[in-house]
Order: C-alpha cells, then structure tokens, then sequence
C-alpha cells in the first residue's frame, strides 16, 4: 500500500499497517544480516519494540513474516480475482494472469521489490522458509480454484484444467521472478513485464518439440 493510499485509513489502521510494515522490515534486515536462525523472536520484537502477543496477532511464524512481500501479493492477487469482470469467452489462464498482473501493479512502488529480493534470497538458504512458501502456494491455487468455481461459469468436469492454469501461472511467475532477479535494479514494472513475458511462453512450452 502507498503512502497516500495509507493516509486514508483511520488512525487505528494506520499504526497496525506501519507495525507490520516494521516487522517486516527489520526481520528482513537482521535475517540477512545475522542469518534466519540467527534472529529469535524475542531478538526480533524487542528490536521493533513490539510484544510477542503484538507480532502473533499479524505473523503466524519467523517464516509468516519472512515471506510477506510475496505473501502480500498473492493474497492481492486472490482479491484481484475475487472482483475481476472478464469478458465471455476469455481463456482462464488470461483472467488469472490480468488478475496478477494488476496485483503486482497495487504493490508498493518504493522498497516492495527490494523486499521481496531479500525474501527470496533468505529461502534459498533457508529450509523452513522453503517448506513454508509451498504450503502456502498449495493454499493459494485451491483458494484461487475455489473463486474460479464459484465466480466464472466453468463447464462441468473441468476442474483439472482450471487447476492446471493455476499451476501453470505459478509456475511463470516462478520462472519471471528468477529472470527479473538476475536483471539489474529490478522494480515492480519489471518484474510485470517479465511475468507477461512468461505467460507468453507458456502455450509454446506445451508444444515445443524435442531433436
């Protein structure tokens, strides 16, 4: 959320979005600084002068608030999904995609994509994290399975192929997120063109034929 989308919500809002943001923050920044098992939760709070009863109304686990940034964006994307009004006949996978692409767009401009890098890099190196980012993305597609079911007139029995699109655009954001790494000074608008970019190589990837 940005600053003047923020100074809108009533004041009680507005502590606990900055409290959050502040977790978030300073969790990332000693994570890689000390190492994720390096920073207990104790350590943690106390450095953003927050309780523990503070952190646990927000975070469910050091690996919850290690892994927001993306975390954000998925559940943005859900939204997205939620109140998206696609045209009568628009492919599936197109409705999932625009809708992940406008949750990108709602992502903070300033420090989200610098987050996310630092996320990124902690569960490269971090086991828990990782174990704890594919459950949540199990989570996330039959969440967005659900909407699917529920919002869009699909024809009987084709709950594997909705499934299948879902899994799909997991898997080019996974495959845009790594390109966008490796690219220099990523930014939200980056990593939007290089997701369109894997999209677009999807229905390619199923034809691609072997020498």
């Amino acid at each position: 959320m940005d600053a003047m989308d923020l100074d809108r919500l009533p004041l009680r809002e507005r502590k606990k979005l900055r409290t959050r943001q502040a977790l978030v923050d300073t969790a990332l920044e000693l994570f890689t600084e000390r190492g994720f098992d390096g920073v207990t939760l104790d350590a943690l709070c106390d450095a953003v002068e927050v309780s523990k009863r503070t952190f646990f109304r927000t975070f469910t686990s050091k690996e919850d608030v290690a892994m927001a940034p993306t975390q954000d964006l998925w559940g943005a994307f859900l939204e997205e999904l939620e109140d998206c009004e696609p045209v009568a006949g628009q492919p599936l996978f197109d409705v999932l995609r625009d809708a992940l692409l406008a949750a990108i767009g709602r992502m903070p401009a300033e420090g989200w994509a610098r987050r996310v890098l630092l996320s990124r890099r902690l569960a490269g190196r971090t086991p828990s994290m990782d174990a704890h980012g594919l459950a949540f993305c199990d989570r996330t597609s039959r969440a967005a399975l659900a909407v699917a079911r529920r919002r869009f007139a699909l024809p009987g029995g084709e709950e594997l192929r909705a499934r299948l699109a879902i899994d799909v655009l997991v898997a080019a954001f996974h495959r845009a997120v790594e390109a966008w790494a490796e690219g220099p000074a990523p930014t939200r608008d980056h990593l939007s063109s290089a997701l369109r970019a894997a999209c677009d190589a999807a229905p390619g990837s199923l034809t691609l034929a072997v020498r």
